[in-house]
């Protein structure tokens, strides 16, 4: 036998032990076939829901779901199954096979964000989901093992709180179920109803709460991000406390003030105001209302407001200015409200200008851990090049596809226009 072969079985051995180590996804079965091998075998199902674009899929299919442990529990367990919920010119047959029941389970069970993982029992009903991947190989057994004890699935766990059980430690690990499962409407909820079981709301564990669930004046940790900023801020960053603060005051005490009849409408992922915009604010008369309810703080709260109201009159020049002086906020801007301020300038302007500022304040995005967020890194590299500078707007995309790792046909497509000249907005 020659080298050249030997080699080549040397490889295909490795490779296919390889394969074996991890967990083992059914091909060439509907969503039907499964659900019916399910029950025959009576086992769960797990569901692996990912996209072609999405990094932390990759890392879960590349990381974790070929360890010899992760397979030896999830092929053990359950019937596994991989499912892509969006289509491209490369996929294969398999995938195809899918797309009909692709389609099926992302409305019916309203999976808005990848990776989704999704838990049936035998019957082919849904007890339990985890959102996001997970950088540990153990963590992540952890969480499919909730699955398959219904005293932990997340179905069984809210149910019991519709039934009105209401115990702290209940409480706290319906929170963090509810997290997994990327119940977004939800965990305000009960996140909420748990503070208020805690005589101490500053330890590390409830400030990090406080900072993500609070959402009205109401709540039980909104005093502590108006008493206590410094001590929040020492955990959850500095001016998250503000940042809070001053978003529920626009909601609460703002908003009405610059939209008639304004009201906010929030679905969990996105929001957007009603109401017609107000002309010729006063917004010394809006200063007076917030220092009466908040002393101390106006200034801070109008230089937040102000981005918002000249981005809905779309006053260009005045939405420059004072996003400018939000950026420069002593304590801190919101990033994402930063980022969503600079593609808006990308998406609405061709002022060269105006598209350098906003291209500075991406970059200013891009700080703090945040220089791989893809998000971010689009809306910069895409403002450069619209302002002119195409061989730095070209140098972050690139970068962008090198984070993003797996072939993507979009972003190849939009990189060959940008390395053309050609107009990608």
């Amino acid at each position: 036998m020659n080298k050249v072969l030997i080699i080549a079985l040397l490889l295909l051995s490795t490779t296919l032990q390889a394969a074996e180590k991890g967990i083992k996804f059914e091909k060439g079965l509907t969503w039907a076939q499964i659900k019916a091998k399910a029950k025959k075998e009576n086992k769960y199902v797990f569901v692996d829901g990912f996209t072609s674009w999405c990094v932390p899929c990759k890392m879960m299919a590349n990381e974790i779901f070929p360890q010899q442990k992760v397979g030896d529990f999830f092929n053990k367990n359950f019937i596994n199954v991989s499912v892509q919920f969006d289509q491209t010119k490369n996929d294969n047959a398999d995938v195809k096979l899918f797309y009909k029941d692709a389609k099926y389970l992302a409305s019916t069970y309203k999976i808005a964000a990848y990776p989704t993982f999704l838990f049936f029992n035998p019957g082919g009903e849904l007890v339990h989901t985890v959102v996001g991947g997970t950088a540990k190989a153990d963590d992540f057994i952890a969480k499919a093992k909730s699955a398959l004890a219904p005293a932990t699935q997340y179905t069984h766990l809210k149910k019991l709180f519709e039934q009105g059980k209401r115990d702290a430690a209940f409480l706290l690990t319906l929170t963090h179920s509810a997290q997994q499962t990327g119940d977004i409407n939800f965990i305000p909820v009960v996140a909420n109803a748990y503070l208020r079981t805690q005589k101490d709301l500053l330890t590390e564990e409830n400030i990090k709460l406080i900072t993500v669930v609070t959402k009205k004046s109401t709540d039980p940790g909104f005093a502590v991000l108006l008493r206590d900023a410094d001590k929040v801020d020492m955990v959850a960053g500095k001016g998250q406390s503000a940042i809070v603060v001053n978003n529920i005051a626009f909601d609460e005490l703002i908003l009405p003030l610059l939209r008639k009849d304004g009201k906010k409408v929030d679905n969990g992922f996105m929001y957007y105001y009603t109401g017609d915009i107000i002309k010729d604010v006063n917004w010394d008369a809006i200063k007076s209302k917030i220092e009466a309810r908040y002393p101390g703080r106006g200034n801070d709260m109008i230089v937040c407001a102000k981005p918002a109201y000249y981005q809905w009159t779309g006053d260009k020049p005045q939405f420059i200015a004072v996003v400018n002086a939000y950026a420069a906020r002593p304590s801190g801007f919101d990033i994402n409200m930063l980022n969503s301020y600079a593609w808006s300038l990308y998406l609405d302007s061709d002022n060269q200008d105006y598209l350098k500022t906003a291209a500075d304040w991406s970059k200013s995005t891009l700080t703090g851990g945040n220089e791989k967020n893809l998000n971010y890194l689009n809306t910069y590299s895409c403002l450069l090049y619209k302002a002119g500078e195409k061989d730095a707007g070209i140098a972050a995309f690139e970068k962008l596809i090198k984070i993003n790792g797996k072939e993507n046909e979009a972003l190849n497509k939009q990189l060959d226009k940008m390395k053309k000249g050609e107009k990608i907005w």
